[in-house]
This record gives structure tokens, sequence and C-alpha cells, in this order.
């Protein structure tokens, strides 16, 4: 028979409700599984369990976050795979005289491109964080659209 969890208002002060909540920003936490954690660890005189408990803890987060990488990284292969396609049949084939200014002007337009990349990577922002942001914001306005 599975436990169900039983809800318990609590109050902090709060500092440490401010302390709380960053911390479990940080560890990608809610503030219940932190604060159940906390209390578990200060009701648990065992040490190895105590230990089994945080390692637990931390395999799910690393689980969720593999989880979140695994999606990243099928979306890029997905958006690669689709742009190579494109490209490789939108492309006609350049004639002998043009392709060293092609080349060229391609590596140029490869400079620009990383130094695009390397501000965009210095910003810490990432294109699928940004996408998802979009889409959220659209599907928020949709739902709020009154002539829907």
């Amino acid at each position: 028979m599975q436990k169900r969890s039983r809800r318990l208002n609590i109050y902090f002060d709060p500092a440490i409700l401010k302390q709380l909540e960053a911390r479990a920003a940080r560890r990608d936490l809610s503030k219940s599984a932190l604060v159940e954690t906390a209390v578990l660890s200060f009701l648990t005189d065992d040490a190895v369990e105590r230990q089994e408990a945080a390692t637990s803890r931390r395999l799910d987060r690393m689980s969720r976050q593999i989880a979140g990488l695994e999606e990243d990284i099928s979306i890029l292969a997905e958006t690669l795979t689709l742009f190579i396609r494109f490209w490789l049949t939108s492309t006609p084939p350049l004639p002998e005289s043009a392709r060293a200014s092609a080349r060229a002007m391609g590596l140029e337009r490869f400079e620009g491109f990383l130094t695009a990349l390397e501000r965009r990577l210095a910003t810490g922002d990432r294109f699928l964080r940004e996408r998802s942001r979009d889409i959220a914001a659209r599907q928020g306005a949709a739902e709020n659209d009154p002539t829907e």
C-alpha cells in the first residue's frame, strides 16, 4: 500500500524562508521536499540511513536533470538533421569560377557565427530555454485571450 503525504502548515521567519527558497531553487527541489528531507535527517539517528536518503535524493535530482538533457539533445539532433537535409536539397552546386569567393565569404560568415555564438554563450541564456519561454508565453496569452 502506498503512503500518502499529509499536509502540515508551518511558519518560518522571513530570513529562513528566503534561505529555504534559494536552496530549493539551487537544488531544483520543491520547498516541501527540502523541508521533508531536513526533518527526516533531524529525526534519523542512523548515519547510514541519512547517507542513503541523501544519495537517493541526489540520484532522483540527477535523473530529472538527465531526462531534461535527453530531451534537449533529441531536439538538437532533430534540428540539425532538418537543417542539413534542407541545406543539401536546396543549395545548388557552384560553378568553379565562384568557388574561391564563396569559400572566402563562407569563412567570413563562419567567423561572424562564432562571434555571435561566443556572445550568446557568455550570457548564459540558451536557445532551447528561450524557445520554451516563448512557447509558454504564447500559450499563456492564448489561454487569457477572451476572443477564443
